[in-house]
């Protein structure tokens, strides 16, 4: 069990940090001792979670959020990007614009928050990036071709921003979950939700903690080698099943 004041001192940013995992990771990354804030277009649903307003996509929205973050608390140390969507369809019927927004959200905005935090990062003792990606964007799904190539960008984001930032002591990572229970995905018809269970070796889905003590153990004390790597949560999802 992590320590409860492992990360006391340490100021965090997340962004969609107001949806079901984004919050879990906040409150995960509170409840270790960090200040910690979400950067959404929407403030979260309970109040006691500190938001500031940020579009992903947008350059000037990432960077005003990042620097009002700065300008409160005076240090960068974590950053997590959780902010993501996506769209379903066969790639030949897949809208141009749905490809565009998924890029946008999911890859653009992780490439616009490291562009923005990683200077202020350096002013520090070093510090962590956590990228929230999926096992799709490492095995692929029928149907998801734009949210999997997003995904698959974040780990040659990671990989490279690793190699360049790691003299600064920043480590960077990627964590890709599988089928985590959300009000999004419950909600979703029980045979799709039923074929992903049935991929696990655990015979169980994910919570959103699950995701939200792998970010913690990647930003603590435990993880001080680790940098450029792919941690999998997702019961044996990506395994595929069976004995």
């Amino acid at each position: 069990m992590s320590g409860v004041n492992e990360l006391a001192g340490k100021y965090a940013v997340v962004t969609g940090g107001s949806g079901g995992i984004g919050s879990a990771i906040v409150r995960s990354l509170q409840n270790a001792g960090a200040v910690a804030t979400s950067l959404d277009l929407a403030p979260p649903p309970d109040n006691d979670i500190p938001w500031l307003h940020c579009d992903v996509r947008s350059d000037d929205s990432v960077g005003s959020a990042v620097q009002q973050f700065f300008q409160q608390n005076g240090r960068l140390d974590l950053v997590i990007h959780a902010a993501g969507i996506s769209r379903e369809a066969v790639v030949w019927k897949l809208a141009v614009e749905d490809w565009d927004r998924i890029q946008a959200v999911n890859l653009r905005g992780a490439f616009l928050l490291l562009r923005h935090a990683i200077p202020l990062m350096r002013q520090g003792q070093g510090g962590r990036v956590v990228l929230i990606g999926s096992i799709n964007g490492s095995r692929g799904k029928f149907g998801t071709s734009a949210y999997s190539a997003s995904k698959a960008g974040l780990i040659g984001l990671a990989k490279s921003v690793a190699r360049e930032t790691g003299r600064f002591g920043i480590l960077v990572n990627v964590i890709e979950p599988g089928w985590v229970r959300t009000p999004l995905t419950e909600a979703l018809p029980a045979a799709i939700r039923q074929a992903a269970e049935a991929e696990t070796v655990t015979g169980s889905l994910l919570e959103v903690s699950d995701v939200a003590a792998a970010v913690l153990f990647l930003c603590g004390p435990g993880a001080s080698r680790i940098t450029g790597q792919i941690l999998r949560v997702d019961a044996g999802q990506f395994l595929g099943g069976g004995a």
